[in-house]
């Protein structure tokens, strides 16, 4: 942590990291220069050359990409033609969905304007001083799993286990693991493991040193509920990694946070400093008599990061490349002690339902399905954003919810899950948001992630875009994905160029089958999911 936070900093200094200040560096942490320079290089957010006085960022990923980002960025590009002072970049997903095409300027996003709004933005270009604040909105909607009407109920859960005369620390251990397992709640980062089990197993280690860590580096595109969920809820966050601290026995907890999330930052920041000004932080968390606190770990970028390893490769000042499991980070994770991993959404819900109770929370689905659900949802609705809805739900209904398909246009598929679940068709559209749904239905929840495309949408062009987002944030450490992804997104854009014959896109079928077995992490084992999952079913989408 220490090296990474060192770059960034001297970074924000200084501009960039040249090759006289990471030499400076290396004599002044006694470090190996090969070391820095394999950590610059491997990390998007470092920059070895100065920033002009302005940076664009354009988002390109799918939902971006539906919004028409390809062809305004040339427009942009045309019109400060000449202007040496900017800088206009296509990058990878900002985490801004619901404003697509997402833009930044000097890594302020202009949300909830887009770069569709093009003579806001080329005025902001004119008169930087006029860019929307970065501060927190300062709103928050009335969400159902919040058990707090004032700020002075928060942390009421942990402070009731604690206050009681009955219970201890084996006490609030058992029935934090008991209201989880009861409840059935699945880890909402995308893997789906059963989080009283995850509690249970750490807690059961006997190495003394533990650590928790929240996962808040959602970069998956078409995915930003945990960015609302930061913003508005960040109290649930911090009560619910107290919580697991306590449950396990760490004294450190941990929040893994996407640098593009500064706005986000802020809020997160003043919700810790007001948690340890009553006290629920420190020396004696929320009257525990244990310590626990939490501090922020600014993500050097990277989708990769998600994946729980190599996110763990991060914190320890290597290059986030995933580590081979088992073991897994339960029993050795950061510095190789037992170490709980969890997303933000995870968090927010383990304190609602540790709060409420399991019967609470399984009243609160719909169906056959149990709970609450955090879901975000992009591309051809009216209304984009981020639902707290009923697990069971229908995708139909949310869809409802963010105003239907604009112009009354027929549906024609959609991702239920994220980049990485596979497209269904719109005769699928009554499928429950739910696992065990989703899966029957031949996709995944995921993220939870819902990306909607119109039936005027070429679906073989966004599974490219989703392919090529795939090859482009492998972190190239095992053959299978960094080659297999790199053919899979050649083969995609001859045919679509019309210089392959559509035939040869037959052969993915096996290159995919290749990647999902012997890919090290999950990045490579769903790369192809897109692109095989259209061709499934939109077999006529393919060029011809």
């Amino acid at each position: 942590m220490k090296l990474i936070r060192e770059l960034t900093r001297i970074q924000h200094e200084r501009g960039c990291l040249d090759a006289e200040t990471l030499r400076e560096i290396a004599a002044r942490e006694n470090v190996p220069l090969y070391r820095l320079e394999g950590l610059v290089g491997f990390y998007p957010h470092f920059r070895r050359t100065p920033a002009p006085n302005v940076t664009v960022r354009v988002c390109c990923d799918v939902t971006c990409s539906l919004g028409g980002c390809h062809d305004l960025t040339e427009r942009l590009r045309e019109t400060v033609a000449g202007r040496s002072d900017i800088t206009i970049e296509e990058v990878s997903c900002l985490g801004r969905c619901d404003s697509a095409p997402a833009v930044t300027i000097n890594d302020i996003p202009i949300a909830p304007m887009t770069l569709a709004d093009f003579d806001t933005v080329t005025g902001f270009l004119d008169n930087l001083d006029s860019l929307p604040s970065d501060e927190p909105s300062g709103s928050s909607r009335d969400w159902q799993c919040d058990p707090y009407t004032t700020h002075a109920e928060r942390y009421g859960t942990v402070r009731a286990l604690n206050d009681s005369p009955d219970n201890s620390l084996d006490d609030l251990r058992e029935t934090c693991v008991a209201h989880l397992k009861d409840s059935g709640l699945s880890g909402m980062g995308g893997a789906g493991f059963p989080t009283g089990l995850k509690w249970e197993l750490v807690a059961a280690e006997t190495e003394p040193t533990k650590y928790v860590i929240c996962n808040a580096d959602e970069s998956e595109p078409g995915t930003f509920k945990d960015r609302a969920i930061l913003e508005e809820l960040p109290h649930l966050v911090i009560e619910g990694m107290l919580l697991a601290g306590l449950t396990i026995g760490a004294e450190r907890g941990i929040i893994f946070l996407r640098h593009e999330y500064a706005r986000e930052r802020k809020s997160l920041v003043a919700a810790l400093e007001a948690a340890r000004s009553a006290g629920v932080l420190g020396e004696n968390a929320a009257g525990s008599g244990r310590a626990f606190d939490i501090e922020i770990f600014d993500s050097p970028g990277g989708y990769i990061l998600g994946e729980e390893t190599a996110l763990l490769e991060a914190l320890e000042d290597k290059r986030g490349e995933p580590r081979n499991k088992p073991p897994y980070p339960g029993t050795h994770g950061l510095w190789g002690k037992p170490t709980l991993i969890n997303n933000v959404e995870t968090f927010a819900l383990a304190t609602s339902i540790i709060h409420h109770g399991a019967d609470w929370w399984r009243d609160q689905g719909v169906g056959n399905s149990a709970g609450l659900k955090f879901t975000c949802i992009s591309g051809d609705v009216t209304s984009p954003g981020v639902f707290e809805i009923p697990m069971g739900t229908s995708v139909q209904e949310l869809v409802d919810l963010a105003g239907g398909v604009p112009d009354d246009k027929p549906l024609k598929a959609f991702l239920p899950g994220g980049a990485s679940s596979k497209f269904l068709p719109a005769d699928k559209i009554d499928t429950p948001l739910d696992f065990d749904a989703m899966k029957a239905a031949g996709s995944m929840l995921g993220t939870g992630a819902v990306i909607v495309f119109a039936a005027d949408r070429d679906l073989f062009a966004a599974a490219t875009n989703l392919v090529s987002f795939f090859r482009n944030e492998s972190c190239g450490k095992c053959v299978p994905c960094r080659i297999g992804s790199q053919r899979a997104v050649e083969l995609l854009e001859e045919v679509g160029a019309g210089k392959t014959s559509p035939a040869a896109l037959q052969t993915l079928s096996g290159l995919g089958e290749t990647l999902e077995q012997t890919s090290l992490c999950g990045l490579g084992q769903v790369a192809l999911n897109p692109i095989l999952s259209m061709l499934e079913h939109f077999p006529d989408e393919a060029p011809k």
